[in-house]
């Protein structure tokens, strides 16, 4: 898998991520190199996200998310101490990484996590394709968004949405230059398969 180009190094965005990556492949038990393979990375660029000289994409914290069986938030360092039901309007900040935009809408710790992102335009055939176990569910609020399913690739308007078996290969983007606007909803799962990002393109079209 193909990373992608690195960041300007010293960016602040997501400046808990590099030590709660350490800590929770500590707290699992795996060594670099397994932690790695698990989610399909190279050993060298693990260890570049774990020393913060490189920041992870938000497909990428989502993958190694499911690897270590936590949440994105917990990543981040954001667990509340007291569990919340209700997540307010102007509660947790918006997060940015590699162009997404994302807020936290459900409670950490769940079994599924919910976010609100704004998923920018799609930039070419070789960005990230995402396979692990689980289910995904998405709801269009704004703009038009790509969605690579397998073989298929469908285009979503506003008030659409879609559920799917995580195990397709699967990806998003949004289609208008102003990219797209969604609620995103996945379930966590932890699995020696969690995690895998592919490579490639699909070009079956659909409306």
């Amino acid at each position: 898998m193909n990373p992608g180009p690195a960041p300007e190094e010293g960016g602040d965005e997501l400046p808990a991520v590099a030590p709660q990556l350490r800590d929770l492949r500590r707290r699992a038990g795996l060594t670099l190199e397994a932690a790695a393979a698990r989610a399909r990375l190279s050993p060298a660029h693990l260890s570049r996200l774990e020393t913060g000289r490189r920041q992870p994409s938000l497909p990428l914290l989502l993958a190694l998310a499911r690897t270590y069986g936590t949440t994105v938030s917990e990543l981040l360092g954001e667990t509340p101490a007291v569990a919340d039901p209700i997540v307010r309007a102007g509660g947790p900040g918006a997060r940015e990484a590699d162009g997404w935009t994302y807020w936290q809408a459900g409670g950490s710790g769940r079994g599924m996590q919910a976010l609100r992102v704004h998923v920018p335009q799609g930039r070419g055939p070789g960005e990230l394709v995402r396979v692990h176990p689980g289910e995904e569910w998405l709801y269009v609020l704004g703009g038009r968004l790509r969605l690579h399913l397998g073989e298929a690739e469908y285009l979503l308007d506003p008030g659409d949405s879609a559920h799917f078996d995580s195990l397709t290969p699967h990806r998003i983007k949004g289609a208008d230059p102003g990219g797209a606007d969604l609620l995103f909803v996945h379930t966590l799962l932890q699995s020696s398969v969690a995690g895998l990002c592919l490579g490639g393109a699909t070009t079956t079209h659909h409306r």
